[in-house]
This record gives structure tokens, sequence and C-alpha cells, in this order.
């Protein structure tokens, strides 16, 4: 069994990267075209993106929708900032090498536009299911958007089922599940069984209730467990301040030199580097897989404008600060050689200084973040099969989400990392092709609404 199980896992490996050979430059690309064509709105206008996201008017929200814009971004966030940016970027480091960290910073620049995008169309794009909740996200705006064209037709319906298997089987659930595992294990020694099974507990009593108790879950969980995270950081941070310009200087080193081996680091090229820092940073940001539009589609929002800057917001937390603050903890404290990976690298690195504390701080994290995450994926899963099959799917969907929870928990984390990753490469195709055909449109609109709302947008 263990035999079968390393050679599927190198097989998956081994898929993914000729997947993201191929993906890297088109994440890449789209985002550069969508960054041009919307005039760099991710850097003119990240100042106003965090006033509107803190507003009140976004926590009280009102109008169209189920739940307020900042519910809707919590969601999003909660769904964004999971162990990706805990045991994403450390699987990042111990595959990429540090150049990794450079190639993830690059697609979070590139995905805030794709973020922006992504809310800006979810939002106008939208419908309303029969029960009268939100439908909303990639099949709803390629759909619509592309006129329903036969070609639409099959691109929208394609998109749906890469995102349900992606949230069955990859990024949003059995990923996160076991690397709350594998955390809980490292730190307290618990088997996995047990933590799957009180995991798969926990997401049961939330997911059967529906986008309302996810969001509400999410408003209140996504900014402490955020904040906890980072406190405890900067407290590492400020002890390893000495190493932090030698971290810096080999992120940017091995951005474009191959990195040697050393420790227990076995070297990487700069193709992996390149395809390491992509496949992690999307797997972290989400930015042009089409999973966070369909949270944002279900705001009370005042115009596709305003959720199009929050989504901007949601990258920039997610990546820029979040991920930069794991990468800089690992590689400042040298545990990025010590041949550890996932979230057992970052438990190792926050130990280092906070030695009773710190692999608790992030076990906790992770367990917090992994489950916020797994509960907004069965949100996305289902409106992609309920977009399929409509309404009659929903509980057969919840009941099969919330067992495969639980199996995520208990299998190997390799083959979960990289069917993650394939999962994501094909859930992606299908919505950076519809963001591409979409982007006249979508300049045409931003348009618009600079007339209604001058001084967003001046």
């Amino acid at each position: 069994m263990e035999l079968f199980l390393n050679n599927l896992a190198s097989w998956l490996d081994k898929t993914a990267s000729n997947i993201w050979t191929i993906m890297v430059p088109i994440l890449f690309g789209i985002g550069l075209i969508l960054s041009i064509r919307l005039g760099f709105i991710q850097f003119r206008k990240l100042g106003p993106a965090f006033k509107i996201m803190f507003s009140r008017r976004s926590r009280k929200g009102g109008g169209e929708g189920d739940v307020s814009p900042f519910a809707a971004v919590s969601t999003a966030l909660a769904a964004t900032v999971g162990n990706g940016n805990i045991a994403g970027v450390a699987t990042a480091l111990y595959w990429g090498g540090p150049g990794a960290i450079f190639w993830m910073w690059i697609c979070g620049f590139l995905g805030m536009a794709t973020k922006f995008s992504e809310a800006f169309l979810g939002v106008l794009f939208r419908e309303k299911h029969p029960d009268g909740t939100i439908a909303g996200g990639p099949m709803y705006y390629i759909k619509n958007g592309l006129n329903k064209t036969k070609f639409a037709i099959f691109l929208a319906g394609f998109f749906a089922v890469c995102g349900t298997f992606a949230a069955l089987f990859g990024t949003g659930n059995m990923m996160q599940s076991n690397q709350m595992s594998l955390a809980i294990k490292t730190q307290f020694g618990i088997s996995p069984i047990i933590t799957g099974a009180v995991v798969t507990f926990f997401v049961g009593l939330v997911v059967i209730g529906g986008i309302k108790r996810i969001s509400a879950v999410a408003e209140r969980l996504v900014p402490a467990m955020i904040v906890l995270y980072l406190a405890a950081g900067i407290i590492v941070l400020i002890d390893n301040a000495g190493a932090l310009p030698k971290a810096f200087g080999l992120i940017f080193q091995y951005a474009f030199t191959p990195a040697a081996a050393t420790g227990g680091f076995v070297g990487a090229a700069i193709k992996q580097g390149i395809q390491f820092g992509a496949r992690r940073g999307i797997l972290s940001n989400e930015a042009g897989l089409g999973s966070a539009p369909i949270a944002h589609a279900a705001a009370q929002t005042p115009s596709p404008l305003h959720q199009g800057l929050i989504g901007v917001m949601e990258v920039f937390i997610d990546t820029v600060i979040v991920c930069t603050f794991t990468a800089l903890i690992n590689l400042s404290s040298g545990v990025w050689t010590s041949g550890v990976s996932g979230s057992a690298m970052t438990v190792s690195a926050f130990s280092k200084t906070l030695p009773h504390v710190g692999g608790i701080v992030v076990s906790l994290c992770s367990f917090l973040f992994g489950y916020t995450t797994i509960v907004s994926w069965c949100y996305y899963g289902e409106q992609c099969l309920k977009y399929l099959f409509g309404l009659k799917i929903t509980m057969p969907y919840r009941i099969i989400f919330i067992a495969l929870t639980f199996i995520g928990a208990v299998v190997s984390i390799e083959i979960v990392f990289f069917m993650g990753d394939i999962a994501n490469a094909f859930m992606a195709l299908p919505n950076l092709i519809g963001l591409l055909l979409l982007s006249g449109v979508l300049a045409h609109k931003v348009k618009e609404m600079k007339k209604r709302y001058p001084n967003l947008l001046e």
C-alpha cells in the first residue's frame, strides 16, 4: 500500500508540474492584461479599497443580496486565508526555495486586479435561485456576459464541474483537514483520526445552515484568527530581526538563480521556484481560480465597483501580509532548510522563539484557518452543483462534503497537495478564459461606474 501511495504521489506531482508549466504564463499574462485595462487599479485605489472594506456601510449592508459586503468578503477571506498561508507557503519554500516567495508576490500583485475583476463581474451578472437566494460566480458571468452562446454555456458548465471537484477533493476541503490534523499531531501527538472526527463534526454543524450561517461564522472568526496569527508572528520576527535582511536577500537572489542544496533542503531550479510560487500563490489567494466571486456575488453592495475594490483588499491581506509573514518567519528562523515541510515547518519556526506557546498558536491558527476555509468552500461547491442540477442537489452534496473532510485528515499530505494543484488548474482555466473574453466589457462597465461614483476612481 505504501508503495502504491508513493507512486500515486509521484504521478500526481509530475502531472501537476506539467499542467502548471502551461498555467503559470496564462495566470500571469491575464493578470497583467487585466491590470493594464484597469489602469493598475490595485495600486491606485488601495486606499479607497481599505476604507470601503472597513466602513460602517460594508458591515451593515442593505439592498439586494444575501449577506453584508463585509460578511461576503469575510467568507471569501475565510476560504483564502487558510492553511495555504501556513502550510502552502512552507511547502513552496520546501520545493521551490526562497525564490518561490518572490513569484508568490508577483502572483499576488497581479491577482489583486484579477480578484477585482472577478468580484465586479460576480455582482454585475448575478441571478437569483428559485428560493430567492443569490446565484453568482464565474458560471454566471461567463454565461450571461458572453450572451449565452453555446461556447459560453459549455465554458460555464465546465467551470461548475471543475469547481465542484476542487471543492470536494482539493483546495477547499481535504487539503485543509489534512494540514489541520498534521499541525495538531505535530504539537500535541493527537491521532489524525481523532482530529478528523472533531473537524468533521464542527464542519457539519455550520455547513448544513447554508451561506447565512457560514458568513456569520466567518465574520466573527476571520478577523480574530488573522490578528492572533500576525500578533504571534510579529514577536517571532522581532526576535529574528537580525536575520530579516538575509531573508529578503534570499528571496530576491533565488528568484532568478537556482537555489543550491543546503541542510535538509535539496535545492531547486528557477522553474521550480516560479511554479511553486504561482501554485501556492493561487492556492492561498485564489485570484483567478474563480471561487471568491461566488461569495462576493452574494453581497448586499451598493455597486459592483464597491465589491471589486473589496476584492483587491482580500488578496492584499492574504498574500502581501499573511503569506509574507509566514515566509519571513520560516526563512529568518532557518527552519526552511531543516527538511520538514507543510505546517510542521511553520510550527517549528514559531516554537524556536516561543517554545511553549508558538506551536500552540500555529496549531490553533491552522485549525481555525482550515475550519473557516472548509465551510466557505462547501458553499462554493454547492453553488457550482446548483448551477448544474438545481436546488435538489443541496443536501446530498453537503453530506458527501462532510464525509470527505474526514478522509482528507487521514491521507498522505503529498497526495492531497498535488491533487489540489491539479484541481486548481482545471478550475482556473475556464474562469481565466472568461475573464479575458470579458475584459473589454469589464473596462467599459468600470468607466460607467466612474461617472456614478467619481470619488472612488478620480
